[in-house]
């Protein structure tokens, strides 16, 4: 993948499409999805979506009993136990699920935390990163072999404009120097793009592909760590918790993207793509502003990609993919 790849394509669709709308005339009877956080917000969205077309949907969540009440309604999806900060978790999840399924056609990684308070996980990781990322990233890896007996599985990695807060801090990636919120955030955001962005080059050769994206601004659980306060002066609601943010997304608008990058036929044969608006995204400028769109040359440059990969697979722990 280079730049010149993150070219807009001419989808049909918009920032105003909802799931809806990309869903129309999906099937897809005889899939199988697993999507991380498929109980709430963007997520739920996605389930709902994806077993309106037919498939079977796994929802891996941290807390499998208010999950199971959030679905009770949706048929065709299951829920287990995991937590994305705890490897031992995530591995004992990744066992079950391939105990049971002989492929996967779609990972969407849709869970994840934002602009959280200090948090040291595992061997003192930074915990937006090891949520975001260091999870998901060995949740793929362990239900690797089923994606590859597909030869057309896609890989889904919810990212965020907030990517272009910064690069990989590679100095520092724990801020053992000193606590950031939103710069962790924003390294976390960006390690889900460099993620897509390798996990392509290992697995299109086994016809797995993967894409990173932005579902645009939307008042989800995601602001739960966020005090009210600190919402109405960033401009995003009114002192009763009403959205009053400009360009600000439904749910429904918001899972919209990652949808089509599951199912559209118009990402066949390309991957390692950052997408937003159920468009490719163009690679945007230091200078532009984070609302502007685009994503930031860093964070799909493939020799960074493959460095992530490799501080990755030595935090973790987890067997390598082949090409």
């Amino acid at each position: 993948m280079t730049t010149t790849d993150q070219q807009p394509l001419g989808s049909p669709f918009s920032a105003a499409a909802t799931v809806e709308d990309v869903m129309a005339g999906v099937d897809l009877s005889g899939m199988t999805a697993v999507v991380t956080g498929g109980y709430s917000g963007l997520g739920l969205e996605t389930t709902r979506g994806l077993t309106a077309a037919g498939a079977h949907v796994i929802v891996p969540a941290r807390r499998p009993a208010t999950a199971r009440v959030a679905l009770q309604n949706i048929e065709g999806c299951e829920v287990i136990a995991m937590d994305l900060v705890d490897l031992d978790s995530v591995r004992a999840a990744a066992a079950q699920i391939s105990a049971h399924l002989d492929r996967l056609d779609i990972l969407m990684a849709v869970a994840g935390v934002m602009a959280t308070p200090e948090r040291r996980v595992g061997p003192g990781w930074e915990g937006q990163l090891a949520a975001n990322h260091f999870g998901h990233f060995a949740l793929t890896s362990e239900l690797y072999p089923l994606l590859a007996a597909t030869d057309s599985a896609r890989v889904i990695v919810n990212s965020s404009a907030g990517h272009s807060l910064t690069d990989i801090r590679w100095h520092d990636p724990h801020f053992r120097t000193g606590y950031d919120k939103w710069l962790a955030y924003g390294q976390a955001k960006t390690a889900n793009v460099l993620f897509a962005v390798h996990l392509d080059t290992l697995g299109r050769h086994h016809g797995v592909r993967a894409f990173a994206l932005h579902p645009g601004k939307i008042i989800t659980g995601l602001q739960r760590e966020m005090s009210l306060q600190e919402q109405i002066d960033r401009g995003w609601v009114d002192e009763q918790g009403n959205v009053i943010g400009a360009d600000f997304k439904t749910p429904s608008q918001g899972a919209a993207t990652g949808l089509w990058a599951a199912t559209s036929p118009l990402l066949n044969g390309r991957g390692g793509l950052y997408l937003e608006d159920c468009e490719v995204a163009s690679v945007s400028t230091p200078e532009q502003p984070m609302d502007d769109g685009g994503v930031r040359e860093y964070a799909i440059a493939p020799d960074a990609a493959a460095r992530l990969w490799n501080l990755s697979l030595a935090a973790t722990a987890t067997t390598p993919i082949t090409r």
